[in-house]
């Protein structure tokens, strides 16, 4: 396959960037669970900028794509990306965990853009296998996408849903799963070992692709060839680094939950900027 046109791989890198930023910011005033966000940054900056059929003007759509994030500890990226999109003023990341907003640690629905909330791992994939039945049986053509975390996957709920999924061959719904190899403060292998993670999903019957989850172009190819069958479900895995973007925290159990403080935010802001190339990024949107 070709590789993404170089104007929409530098417009996603671009992004990337800012929406890390808006993480790194969010890590402080109380905290936040920056090594999952910053993990599953790339994905949604893909989904919502390259290739969801959603706009701000029709985010009621009764004809939209449906994302809903089930590891919902992972919302400072996805506000990044409301953000970014125009969606969500920045200023009212400056609200986080306020009792004056709805700015908080899950998705929230009295945020545009927010399909449910969650919080409690394990429950959405049912919700998003609810709404796909909805939309198949109103013969429309919504497709319905679920991010999961890998560490999420020990819930018997999702094993459940997938059962009854493939059942009620639901071609229009994909499970992405952010692999970042952590669960909590612990790694997924040593705490509750996944693998062989892409042979259990296809034996619940799904059809499964399996990507690096930080390249754009990968991402492109395995979202543009959906459904992989027109009467299964499919599975994406995003195989991801906790904490991508800074080496300093990158694939450490002990940078699940942080507390940074505004030194130390300015400190991961400054290797944020010498960990991308210089050449994507303008002095507006470094100070951005």
């Amino acid at each position: 396959m070709n590789n993404m046109e170089s104007n929409l791989l530098k417009q996603l890198e671009t992004v990337a960037f800012a929406v890390r930023k808006h993480i790194i910011r969010m890590s402080c005033n109380g905290g936040c669970f920056i090594g999952a966000s910053l993990s599953c940054t790339d994905l949604l900056v893909y989904l919502y900028f390259g290739f969801l059929k959603l706009e701000k003007g029709s985010l009621n759509d009764p004809l939209r794509d449906y994302v809903l994030l089930s590891k919902g500890h992972d919302v400072p990226a996805l506000y990044g990306c409301f953000v970014e999109l125009g969606w969500l003023d920045r200023k009212r990341l400056f609200n986080h965990l306020k009792t004056n907003d709805s700015i908080y640690w899950h998705p929230n629905t009295n945020i545009p853009g927010v399909e449910f909330h969650s919080g409690s791992l394990g429950q959405l994939p049912s919700v998003a296998m609810g709404i796909a039945m909805d939309c198949k049986l109103k013969k429309q053509n919504n497709r319905v996408f679920v991010v999961m975390g890998d560490g999420e996957l020990n819930e018997g709920s999702i094993w459940e849903t997938m059962l009854v999924a493939a059942n009620m061959k639901l071609s229009n719904l994909c499970f992405i799963v952010d692999r970042n190899y952590f669960q909590a403060n612990k790694a997924t292998e040593e705490l509750m070992p996944l693998e062989p993670l892409e042979d259990k999903f296809r034996a619940f019957g799904l059809l499964v692709k399996r990507i690096n989850g930080h390249d754009f172009n990968e991402l492109e190819q395995a979202f543009e060839g959906l459904p992989y069958d027109k009467e299964r479900p499919s599975v994406i895995i995003c195989d991801t680094v906790r904490g991508k973007g800074l080496p300093s925290i990158e694939e450490r159990a002990d940078r699940w939950f942080v507390n940074f403080t505004e030194e130390e935010v300015a400190e991961l802001e400054f290797e944020l900027a010498g960990n991308y190339q210089a050449t994507i990024y303008s002095d507006a949107l470094i100070v951005r």
